[in-house]
């Protein structure tokens, strides 16, 4: 299946603006998980969210479906501030806005059948009778192809690609148009990646969702998004349509990033960039670029203040000091092109 094609479209339908999330540790001592993040995501497209893990990217997530109350910032939905939504407002937007989660099996409760977990939404939402009710999780089922003799079994009988279908399909249930994957396939066998993923793309094609996809996995990340944004310790450090980031990657952490990305073609070889130094810690970090203390590419102004994001191409985001000159430094380390 062909990844999501690019969708240009004039609305955003998320928009977050420097969203952060801060934990108070002791009195002293603050853990900047997410700092000052922005990103918009358009109708019918994916935007992946990547990083290592600990760079704050399923808190992102959590704090976008207000599973974690936001520090700072705003999130529109359509243009509204989810954030300032009323008791009704916000009861609407559940319907709108769902999640996927990591974990298929800590997700699910435990005590409950299939049909019972499917049909909880229909029943908080007054969806109708039981009778209605019923048929619209068969229907359900039918569009994500669970087997109809699985309603009646509990999570813990089902394997896990099948309980992680589960999961999708009770995001699904109240037609949501926006859902955060959070790692959907991380803890799944490869043959079952494919099959999840390729049904999430099936559903995006047939329901025009928009999704957030989280993952450290560039490979999946790459054949289902449109565009990618790069997180590293609680920052967006490079966002991009696909294509553009493999072929002109500018940012050096992003570099090492995708060096790191496994390929088929085994005599094309592509130097891997490993990183030395420690990753600074997020408990009130030091001024400057995050990345410095990790990056070859330093200097003193890089330890002293924070980049800005800037655009060095059309749609093309980065927060280098030294953007525009990532390639050339790339040629004279002898590292190959990360575009095949």
């Amino acid at each position: 299946m062909e990844r999501s094609e690019i969708v240009d479209h004039n609305e955003p339908l998320i928009q977050a603006q420097h969203l952060k999330k801060y934990f108070k540790i002791t009195k002293n001592k603050t853990l900047h998980a997410v700092d000052d993040v922005s990103f918009d995501i358009y109708p019918g497209e994916t935007l992946g969210l990547v990083g290592e893990s600990g760079c704050g990217k399923s808190t992102v997530g959590n704090v976008i479906m207000r599973l974690l109350p936001r520090t700072e910032g705003k999130l529109l939905y359509r243009g509204k501030d989810v954030f300032q939504a009323d008791r009704e407002e916000a009861l609407a937007l559940c319907q709108k806005m769902q999640i996927i989660f990591q974990d298929p099996y800590s997700s699910l409760n435990p005590r409950k059948t299939i049909r019972s977990i499917l049909s909880e939404a229909y029943e908080i939402h007054r969806y109708g009778t039981k009778e209605e009710i019923s048929k619209a999780v068969e229907a359900l089922c039918e569009r994500v192809q669970i087997p109809m003799n699985l309603l009646d079994h509990f999570p813990h009988e089902l394997d896990g690609g099948m309980r992680q279908i589960v999961g999708i399909a009770r995001a699904l249930s109240l037609n949501a148009d926006f859902i955060v994957c959070d790692e959907p396939v991380s803890s799944l066998d490869v043959s079952i990646q494919a099959r999840i993923v390729n049904l999430l793309m099936d559903i995006q094609k047939e329901m025009g969702l928009s999704y957030l996809f989280i993952s450290h996995d560039l490979s999946v990340v790459r054949h289902i998004s449109s565009r990618i944004a790069v997180m590293y310790l609680g920052q967006i450090v490079e966002i991009a349509e696909t294509d553009e980031m493999f072929a002109n990657t500018r940012h050096p952490y992003s570099l090492a990033l995708l060096s790191a990305v496994p390929r088929v073609d085994v005599d094309k070889k592509v130097s891997r960039i490993v990183l030395k130094g420690d990753v600074p810690s997020p408990v009130n970090p030091k001024p400057g670029c995050r990345f410095a203390p990790r990056c070859w590419m330093a200097q003193e102004i890089c330890r002293q203040e924070a980049p800005a994001m800037s655009e060095v191409a059309p749609g093309h985001c980065v927060a280098c000091h030294f953007a525009q000159e990532t390639r050339e430094r790339m040629k004279t380390a002898e590292i190959s092109s990360l575009a095949d």
